[in-house]
């Protein structure tokens, strides 16, 4: 026995024997393996923190100038919580650090958009990140055309991020190639051109003011073609084979929502049969939309002014979507416009 051991087991030897008890006790609970109820306790909490609500999640992204400040305060509004230039990276933690606040956030709402730069590469992995989660997430795109947007930078004299030493229209280019992806894996797209603060509000409070997420959200939106197709129609539906009624003197001071034009429109051949045949195909595409789990669909029936056919169209179309399940909105983009 080496000089060391013997003066540690000499100290033993001197300690009293209750001391000594207590310490080989210490160590026999300390090796032994937890009781039933302790793991039973431990289970418990793995098992509150699996149970623990995900909460549901808006991405809200788009053009820079195209309102996405506006949608962001909006859901605000409506009891989201929202973050503002988050990087895409951050997103699985934000949501994780949601489910861990015993419901007390439930949705959560967040910005990303160019002033990211770097970090927005990580977004597609972030997103397929939420998915393996199972997190319910949506994509709402604020879309703008190029003169709305130059209108808007030149009128607050600010740069565009991306703009560099060019021009804001160098900027808006680069901008709108680099986003040209997620705005195709977008749900919800909104053309805030011709939209003013309160419209946009108005278009957010409508799709997302609701206590119950309906399966699927449908806008018909008349246009005319001679101004221009709406950026954000995902069907678009051709009325100009229907013979025009601005061609009749009588309904011409008229539009589509009045009866006599109405009533013109679909006594014209084929009229009757396009609107139910293209009635059926919709029922189609909305089976394969909630599939997919897109909830949000717009459907731009156009005229070549936007005043007669389309509208009639649109009111018939959206009536039948409505009839069937489907929540619909009836927007009339050219009406009055001529």
């Amino acid at each position: 026995m080496t000089e060391h051991e013997k003066q540690y087991t000499d100290r033993r030897d001197q300690e009293p024997e209750e001391a000594r008890t207590v310490t080989d006790e210490d160590r026999t609970r300390r090796d032994a393996p937890q009781d039933e109820g302790a793991q039973a306790g431990t289970a418990g909490e793995a098992g509150g923190a699996t149970e623990a609500a995900i909460p549901e999640l808006v991405i809200i992204s788009g053009m820079s100038g195209a309102g996405r400040s506006t949608a962001a305060k909006c859901l605000e509004d409506l009891g989201w919580f929202v973050v503002d230039n988050l990087p895409p990276a951050l997103i699985p933690t934000m949501v994780e650090l949601g489910a861990r606040s015993q419901g007390n956030v439930a949705r959560i709402a967040v910005v990303v958009d160019v002033r990211g730069r770097r970090f927005f590469d990580n977004l597609r992995e972030s997103l397929a990140d939420l998915d393996t989660r199972g997190v319910t997430r949506r994509i709402v795109f604020l879309e703008s055309s190029d003169e709305a947007l130059v209108r808007r930078f030149e009128s607050v004299r600010r740069p565009h991020p991306l703009q560099g030493d060019g021009r804001i229209v160098d900027g808006i280019a680069a901008e709108r190639e680099l986003l040209r992806e997620l705005r195709g894996d977008a749900d919800l797209v909104i053309d805030t051109s011709s939209l003013n603060v309160h419209e946009l509000r108005a278009k957010m409070d409508a799709q997302f003011a609701g206590e119950e997420e309906p399966e699927l959200r449908a806008t018909v939106m008349s246009f005319g073609y001679k101004y221009g197709l709406p950026v954000d129609a995902d069907l678009v539906v051709d009325c100009r084979f229907l013979p025009n009624p601005h061609w009749v003197p009588e309904l011409r001071p008229f539009t589509g929502l009045n009866e006599e034009v109405s009533g013109y429109v679909f006594n014209q051949p084929g009229a009757k049969e396009f609107l139910d045949r293209y009635a059926e195909l919709l029922q189609l595409i909305a089976t394969g939309y909630r599939r997919e789990g897109k909830r949000y669909v717009t459907i731009a029936v156009g005229c070549t002014g936007g005043k007669h056919r389309s509208v009639a169209m649109s009111e018939k179309l959206a009536a039948r979507l409505a009839a069937e399940g489907v929540e619909t909105v009836v927007v009339h983009r050219d009406m009055g416009r001529e």
